[in-house]
Order: C-alpha cells, then sequence, then structure tokens
C-alpha cells in the first residue's frame, strides 16, 4: 500500500465515521426528547428523577444484546454517561417548570 492509498483509504474511514456520528446524534436528541416527556409525568407525579433498577435494567439491555467489538465495561460506561447526561436534562427540564 502506498501512502496515498493509506490516505484515501482513511478519508473514506472517517467520512463513513463522520456520518455514523451524526446518525448517533440523530439518536441521542430523540432519546432525549423521550426522556423529557419521561421527566414531565415524574414531575407531575412528583417522582424522583434518579431510578437506579430502571438504570441497571437499561445496562442489563444493552450488555446482553451487545455484539462487539466494544467490551460489555466499555458499553456500561457508555450508557452510564448518557444517562447521566438525561438525568441532568429531565432536573433542568423541572427546574424550569416548577412553579414560581
Amino acid at each position: 500500500m502506498t501512502l496515498e492509498e493509506a490516505q484515501a483509504q482513511l478519508a473514506c474511514h472517517r467520512a463513513e465515521i463522520d456520518r455514523l456520528d451524526l446518525e448517533i446524534l440523530e439518536l441521542l436528541n430523540a432519546r432525549a426528547r423521550v426522556v423529557e416527556h419521561i421527566g414531565a409525568i415524574k414531575q407531575e407525579m412528583t417522582m424522583p428523577v434518579y431510578e437506579p433498577k430502571r438504570e441497571e435494567a437499561v445496562f442489563d439491555n444493552v450488555i446482553q444484546r451487545n455484539r462487539g467489538p466494544l467490551p460489555a465495561e466499555s458499553v456500561r460506561r457508555l450508557f452510564e454517561r448518557i444517562i447521566d447526561e438525561m438525568r441532568t436534562l429531565q432536573r433542568e427540564m423541572m427546574l424550569k417548570k416548577e412553579p414560581s
């Protein structure tokens, strides 16, 4: 393989990464919209934002269906971060809707 061929292949792979990143972004925003709906229900029913049993169910769901190459520990860490950001979004949304 020449340097030019390697650079061309890298460019193709990086373009695919860019496309996938935008798909991931769309999915994260779709998930966030659902989280907002859940937050509205929790706020109306005065339920807590943090639900450890539900979070464990999410982790179990994605780890059991993971076909790699990411190891289970990596999947869990990624979803811990996603859930943490969604929890923050939900809390901020609830604060904005609190009666003054």
